[in-house]
């Protein structure tokens, strides 16, 4: 039987480390084979770890033994390979490659462990389903991409840690068993054997525990934290994902957006050297979905929306006369500069993309370079009626307008608001490393459920309602404003916060609003209630969603590629095959019995 120990063969050096000042000395590398070249009688074997790649030259005619073990080699083998670095001649120097000026001349190699082939080539280059990525996860994680990614997000949550930490904030760790709330997404559940019948609930977040960690004189908390969701997939949306997660006591929202601008600056500096100016923006909620249809608005573009209700009004065009008559707006946003990128029939496609945002129509006015104009709709409307619209648009040549009339206003801003991000996106203006960061403040309150028939919270129950608003809870609640904020990337959530109510008169009002019953309060929130009759400071927080960080700053495109083993759009696992069925043993000691579905019949 082959050694394939480890002793002896000890690596000093990783391999993508090695550098022309370390040419001289005699190295150790371990690691994987990514390739192997037979240049006939002199064979390079480049061996990859996750700091980088590194040659490795055997001649025969020095040493054939080694020469021969060398040549058994396979991509992914695992091997220990030692000798003398050296500079490489200046016709064999690799720029591609950051140890491209130097390689090993092998003094001895040790096959470490040997390799199938794989399912596909870890290679950067070549495209790979993402099926087969996710069922050989590891094999994938092997890449150098997925491995920059993952030692990327390391360095996001030292640094957070560390600035924290500076900030006078405890790391401290809250429950994963706790009590279901069913406001909001919904629970993952966790049945007890010893309390059979009733069931835990994963975290959808740790708020009360930090709401509570405030009540209990902490101050300062941090938690780098686990919170589960079992709710539809997307590409920024996992059912268990990662907060960096936060809560300040004696703040108003000015402090939580002070230090929260100073961790997102350092964060850019040290992990990218990207330098932030602060302070940061800031955006109404309401300015928000009014210029941009979002309340998560990408501003590296513009495209804003502008409203033309006022001009619509009294014009000649009956379907926006009508529109405003009864209450509702005109709406219209300027591709300025892209008129000729879109002829009618892309203009056609467009209509039926707002129409998947509600919207009932697109209606379009193009200004060609030359000064001719073509539209859907200017043929009824007067000179001096166009002319009005051009102006507010700011319409010149080459420029093309698209408006939404709706009954709602907000059907209208975010069918306009879609638009504008899907042309952004075809016009290649939304660069990856143009990073806006904004504020947006001031959410509603509430908002209503159609599926509920009721107000609900739009961020949450404890949420502090602005001083000015709080008359209003009895008179015109859906009128009342927020001490909410979140923080905005590239037309990407990274975190949302809010003061939180600490007066329990305040918070029993909240409640009656929202519709519990008092019998429903004490039942799902008691604890928090009565802890609040003990003395609770003014406090306020923040969490990030640690993932869409670093997808962003990493330039990926979904937050599976930032994320180690993560589940696919129905929330299994393809390499594990998570969830699966129990032995039956186990749910007899849970007190539980399954009801066959079709689809685990089939």
């Amino acid at each position: 039987m082959n050694n394939t120990s480890i002793a002896g063969m000890k690596r000093t050096h990783m391999c993508g480390e090695l550098r022309l000042e370390h040419a001289g000395q005699t190295v150790t590398v371990n690691g994987w084979v990514d390739r192997v070249r037979d240049n006939g009688g002199v064979l390079f074997l480049l061996l990859r770890d996750r700091a980088g790649i590194v040659q490795c030259t055997f001649d025969k005619s020095v040493n054939a033994d080694l020469f021969d073990i060398a040549f058994t080699c396979r991509t992914e083998f695992v091997v220990a390979v030692k000798g003398k670095l050296v500079a490489r001649d200046a016709a064999a120097i690799n720029k591609k490659m950051p140890t491209g000026e130097v390689e090993i001349i092998a003094e001895d190699i040790r096959i470490l462990s040997k390799a199938e082939t794989t399912p596909f080539e870890i290679d950067d280059t070549k495209e790979v389903g993402d099926q087969i990525r996710l069922k050989y996860r590891y094999l994938d994680l092997r890449r150098p991409s997925m491995q920059k990614n993952l030692m990327l997000r390391h360095r996001v949550t030292q640094v957070a840690r560390n600035y924290f930490d500076e900030h006078g904030f405890l790391e401290i760790e809250t429950p994963m068993l706790t009590k279901s709330t069913p406001e909001g997404a919904r629970d993952y559940l966790v049945p007890s054997r010893v309390h059979p019948g009733k069931f835990y609930a994963l975290p959808q977040s740790p708020q009360q525990y930090k709401q509570l960690l405030m009540l209990s004189g902490m101050d300062r908390y941090i938690q780098i934290t686990r919170c589960f969701r079992d709710e539809d997939l997307r590409a920024d949306r996992q059912p268990e994902f990662t907060q960096i997660d936060l809560e300040m006591s004696f703040v108003e929202q000015d402090d939580v957006i002070a230090v929260n601008e100073g961790f997102l600056q350092r964060v850019f500096k040290e992990v990218l050297d990207v330098d932030i100016q602060l302070p940061l923006p800031r955006m109404t909620w309401q300015d928000a979905m009014d210029k941009y249809g979002s309340d998560k608005p990408d501003v590296r573009f513009g495209f804003e929306i502008k409203d033309i209700s006022d001009i619509a009004k009294d014009c000649s065009f009956k379907v926006f006369k009508d529109t405003v008559a009864n209450g509702g707006t005109v709406r219209l946003i300027n591709v300025n500069g892209y008129a000729d990128k879109f002829p009618r029939k892309e203009i056609d496609k467009l209509g039926e993309f707002v129409k998947t945002y509600r919207a009932k129509g697109l209606a379009w006015m193009k200004l060609a370079a030359d000064g001719s104009m073509t539209s859907s709709f200017a043929k009824f409307l007067s000179e001096d009626e166009i002319a009005a619209i051009k102006e507010r648009a700011g319409a010149k040549e080459n420029d093309l307008l698209f408006v939404v009339a709706d009954a709602n206003w907000q059907t209208a801003a975010v069918a306009l608001g879609a638009l504008r991000c899907e042309l952004a996106k075809r016009l290649g203006l939304a660069k990856k490393d143009d990073f806006k960061l904004l504020w947006v403040t001031e959410f509603p309150q509430f908002e209503y459920s159609e599926e509920e028939d009721r107000l609900v919270a739009m961020h949450h129950p404890f949420t502090a309602p602005m001083d000015e608003d709080i008359p209003l809870l009895d008179t015109d609640p859906a009128k009342v404003r927020a001490k909410a904020y979140d923080i905005i990337l590239n037309g990407c959530e990274l975190g949302g916060g809010s003061i939180r109510i600490h007066d329990p008169e305040l918070q029993t009002k909240m409640f009656e609003t929202l519709g519990f019953t008092e019998e429903k309060a004490k039942e799902q929130f008691g604890h928090l209630i009565t802890a609040f009759s003990y003395g609770a400071p003014p406090h306020g927080g923040l969490a990030y969603g640690l993932d869409r960080l670093v997808m962003l700053m990493a330039k990926q495109d979904s937050i599976r590629d930032v994320i180690a083993f993560p589940k696919v759009k129905d929330a299994s696992d393809l390499m594990t095959e998570a969830p699966e069925r129990v032995d039956p043993k186990q749910l007899e000691e849970l007190g539980l019995e399954l009801e066959e579905h079709t689809a685990d019949a089939e």
